[in-house]
């Protein structure tokens, strides 16, 4: 079993999937716009139609890790409340350029340095709401 996380941008999915790729070096898998689905696959729930240059669906590839992303309805209200995305960094060397590329145009809540539990660790929002744990030399 394995679970993935699946970000919904409500409307910025294209340009947070441009960010991650430059970012993280996420490699995109699949995207897919919602002019791309046969006719009548593509509604929401309540019958409306996104707008046809919206995604869909994506997926990215982040080291080993499937991430995969919407704009969902694309309303324009993304939230990302009570979940963080943690990413173990192969050292404190990439650490710091991870974190430094999530908190561009977003918010630190912790700046990253030295723990009792790791070498590197740090959390931040980026500039779409998503929280980010970033830690390196992980103890146990």
């Amino acid at each position: 079993m394995q679970v993935q996380p699946y970000l919904f941008f409500d409307g910025r999915c294209e340009e947070a999937v441009a960010f991650y790729r430059d970012a993280l070096g996420a490699q995109v898998l699949m995207l897919l716009h919602y002019s791309d689905a046969p006719p009548g696959d593509a509604g929401c729930p309540d019958g409306a139609l996104p707008p046809a240059d919206k995604v869909m669906h994506a997926s990215l590839q982040i080291g080993q890790t499937q991430v995969m992303a919407s704009d969902g309805f694309a309303a324009g209200h993304p939230e990302f409340k009570g979940v963080s995305l943690s990413i173990a960094a192969d050292d404190d060397a990439q650490a710091r350029r991870l974190f430094d590329a999530l908190a561009d145009g977003g918010q630190v809540q912790q700046p990253l340095g030295p723990s009792f539990f790791a070498t590197s660790f740090g959390m931040v929002t980026d500039r779409f709401g998503v929280a980010w744990m970033v830690v390196a030399g992980a103890q146990g």
